[in-house]
C-alpha cells in the first residue's frame, strides 16, 4: 500500500470524525447536543433539539462526510477499493477522535458512502427508508431497515469490497440502534412524521 493511500485513509477518518452537530449546537445555540434528547450527535437528535434548519444542515454535512472521501479516492486513483475510504469516514463519525471516540450512528455518513459507490443501490435503500418511516414513523426502524436492505442487495453484486463494507455497516448500525429497538418495544421511542398529522 502506498504512503499516499495510508495518508488518505487517515484523512478520511479525521474528516468523518468532525462532529458537525456538536459544533453547530455549541457555536450557534450554546447547546451541547450530547446533553439533550438521545445524546446522539446525528441528524435525528439535531432535528429534535436544534430544529429543522440545523437538522437539514447536519444531514447534508454528515452525508458528505461519507461521499467526499470516496470521490477523492477515485480522483487520486488509489490502489485499494475506494469504498474503504468511505468506511474510514463512517468509523470516524461513530468513533470520533474529537469526542473521546464517541459519536453518531453512521446512518447519514454510510448513506453518503453508498451513494458515491453504488448510486442505484443507494436509491433503493433510500426508498426503503422512506417507506418504513412513512408507515411506522420511527427513524431508527427505517435506518435499520435501510442498512438491512443494503446488506442483502450487496450479496447480489460481484463487488467483494461492497459486500464486506455493507456487512460492517449493517453490524455497526444495528448495534448502535439496539437501545432504540428496545424503546420501540416499550413504546417509548419518539416518532417522526414526514408529513404533518391531520
Amino acid at each position: 500500500m502506498e504512503l499516499s493511500t495510508i495518508v488518505l485513509l487517515i484523512a478520511s477518518y479525521i474528516f468523518g470524525a468532525i462532529p458537525f452537530a456538536y459544533i453547530i449546537g455549541k457555536v450557534f445555540y450554546n447547546v451541547d447536543i450530547r446533553q439533550h434528547g438521545s445524546g446522539n450527535i446525528g441528524t435525528t437528535n439535531t432535528f429534535r433539539i436544534l430544529g429543522k434548519k440545523s437538522g437539514i444542515i447536519v444531514l447534508i454535512l454528515d452525508f458528505l462526510k461519507g461521499a467526499i472521501p470516496v470521490y477523492v479516492a477515485m480522483w487520486a486513483n488509489v490502489d485499494i477499493p475506494v469504498i474503504i475510504f468511505g468506511l474510514c469516514a463512517a468509523l470516524g463519525h461513530v468513533y470520533s477522535i474529537f469526542l473521546k471516540f464517541k459519536g453518531g450512528k453512521a446512518v447519514a455518513t454510510g448513506a453518503g458512502v453508498i451513494m458515491a459507490v453504488a448510486p442505484l443501490i443507494f436509491l433503493i435503500i433510500l426508498l426503503c427508508f422512506l417507506i418504513v418511516l412513512t408507515v411506522f414513523h420511527y427513524v431508527s426502524l427505517a435506518s435499520v431497515s435501510g442498512v438491512t436492505m443494503l446488506f442483502i442487495l450487496s450479496l447480489f453484486t460481484n463487488n467483494l469490497a461492497l459486500k464486506i463494507v455493507s456487512g460492517i455497516l449493517f453490524i455497526l448500525i444495528v448495534f448502535k440502534h439496539i437501545p432504540n429497538m428496545k424503546r420501540i418495544k416499550n413504546k417509548t421511542e419518539p416518532k417522526a412524521y414526514l408529513f404533518k398529522k391531520k
